[in-house]
């Protein structure tokens, strides 16, 4: 597959320790990059940026994106694919292009919540070396519209948790939105190409690395910006039910605890999915119900999609 690479001044020279590594498809990372820039002068040249458009196609973008990695004071190098490759196929790939001791995956929709986000990763893997680490992410600065309400309360009850919780299931709360790996632990464990479309991919690399490598949890938070629609939501989920399907098949023992799973054989046995499906995602897109239980029903919907791949 053919990419363009495009490397600024400071790329050539640069050792890093930390290598940052941000996928994108159709959306415009600039923000991030600004705000990662501001801890230039305090990291000293241990991190650089590794960015990757993975095939969206738009070459205006792709030349503002070239001006802005140009004039970041951070290393920075931008990958331009022809072809989308996927979200673990793409990962893997940024992780060839990282000269980093360590990885940090960092989605390009999130935004850290603290000044100095890169300097508490760099003071993480200098004093602790840690194997795995994910950082957390929160709702802090992302929009209030009422679109994305349902959204807000879903993540917020079982993705927006502290690290004292996420600890408790280290392997279920691991996500490559903000997420530390050391290069000889994803040397031993890649992503799985056999994933593709949305989700799981993640969790799936998660189950793999805890049986062989200790994942730890700490706060250092970004916030998820890109919050979706209910609509958006009910289609990422029809597209991840042959993921999660994979998952379940790779990693039986570990997903018959998860309450998805518990929820998606409940509503197996169940004659009338295809109608309960229409049901809940219906009640889920109200506005007229509150937030809760339209929050409640996309769950709902999420488990009847689900119960066809389990």
């Amino acid at each position: 597959m053919s990419a363009d690479i495009h490397d600024n001044r400071a790329w050539a020279g640069a050792a890093p320790a930390l290598s940052v590594l941000i996928p994108f498809l159709r959306d415009d990372p600039t923000d991030l990059l600004g705000q990662l820039d501001r801890e230039a002068v305090s990291l000293g040249g241990a991190v650089e940026i590794v960015l990757m458009d993975d095939g969206t196609g738009d070459a205006a973008l792709t030349a503002r994106l070239k001006h802005t990695v140009d004039v970041l004071d951070l290393p920075a190098r931008l990958i331009t694919l022809s072809i989308n490759e996927g979200r673990a196929r793409g990962r893997n790939r940024l992780t060839v292009a990282g000269r980093g001791r360590a990885y940090l995956f960092l989605d390009s929709d999130m935004k850290p919540d603290a000044p100095g986000f890169l300097q508490a990763w760099v003071a993480l893997t200098a004093q602790r070396d840690p194997a795995v680490a994910f950082g957390g992410f929160s709702l802090d600065q992302a929009p209030r519209d009422a679109c994305f309400a349902v959204h807000r309360a879903l993540s917020g009850a079982s993705e927006c948790l502290p690290a004292s919780e996420r600890a408790k299931q280290p392997e279920k709360y691991v996500y490559t939105s903000n997420l530390l790996v050391r290069r000889d632990v994803f040397a031993a464990e890649t992503f799985d190409p056999g994933f593709s479309g949305w989700g799981w991919e993640d969790v799936e690399w998660a189950m793999r690395v805890s049986r062989r490598f200790e994942v730890v949890h700490i706060d250092n938070p970004a916030t998820h910006m890109g919050l979706d629609t209910v609509e958006d939501l009910a289609r990422k989920f029809d597209q991840g039910a042959g993921n999660f399907a994979r998952v379940v098949a790779l990693h039986p023992q570990i997903v018959a605890a998860y309450p998805s799973y518990k929820a998606a054989r409940a509503l197996k046995r169940l004659p009338a999915r295809s109608w309960l499906r229409g049901l809940t995602r219906r009640a889920a897109g109200s506005s007229v119900l509150p937030v809760k239980a339209r929050a409640f029903a996309l769950r709902l919907y999420r488990a009847a999609v689900y119960a066809d791949a389990v």
